[in-house]
């Protein structure tokens, strides 16, 4: 499976968007949408620490959105490897979510939960609450898993600005989803659709022709 548009989003709304690196509550450097070494590629600890204006904020979230995207592919083999039963979309999303923040998809209890059937796994999403302040996300979870309730779509996606030395320094501005999304699906993505398109054209000139 793979995540669904909404999943991606719920993902963003909870994460930000970071154009420097920064620490994160619990000290670990991160980079864009929740990006850390711990994903693979990029490590935040090595990049250039100021936060970039400008032009060069722009070339930032772009590079954040697609690390974001490589990061998502990964988390979604995670997911699929761990869970042995079949999944709605909505709980699929839920679990994407839960592992890209915790890493802990592989040994949690609700994995060991789901796979055994128990309809009461949902509940397992609350016994992941380091630090205190993550409640939230995983009562936001918990829901989309047990009731499809995207709760945090709608809502704008925060871009933060850091203090160039690794913390954060208050919101710079916000993006719709609908433009986080326009911006992760490059243009080459809809040239299959223009080929569709422009192969259709020419069978219909050649069928007028006959």
């Amino acid at each position: 499976m793979k995540i669904s548009d909404k999943g991606l989003l719920e993902i963003a709304e909870h994460e930000g968007i970071v154009p420097a690196p920064y620490r994160d509550s619990n000290g670990v450097w991160t980079f864009g949408i929740g990006h850390t070494a711990a994903a693979g590629g990029l490590d935040p600890q090595e990049m250039n620490g100021a936060m970039p204006t400008g032009t060069a904020l722009d070339a930032a979230i772009d590079r954040a959105l697609s690390i974001f995207r490589d990061d998502l592919v990964k988390y979604e083999a995670r997911v699929n490897q761990a869970i042995r039963v079949p999944l709605k979309q909505h709980e699929f999303d839920a679990l994407v979510s839960f592992d890209f923040n915790t890493g802990g998809i592989l040994v949690a209890r609700l994995t060991s939960a789901i796979n055994s059937g128990n309809r009461d796994a949902y509940r397992h999403f609350m016994g992941w609450l380091q630090p205190p302040e993550i409640r939230g996300r995983r009562t936001d979870e918990m829901n989309l898993f047990r009731n499809g309730d995207y709760n945090a779509n709608g809502d704008r996606i925060p871009v933060w600005r850091t203090d160039g030395k690794g913390s954060l320094n208050g919101q710079t501005s916000s993006m719709s989803g609908a433009e986080l999304l326009s911006r992760m699906h490059p243009a080459s993505a809809q040239q299959p659709g223009w080929l569709a398109a422009i192969i259709n054209a020419i069978l219909a000139l050649f069928g007028k022709g006959k």
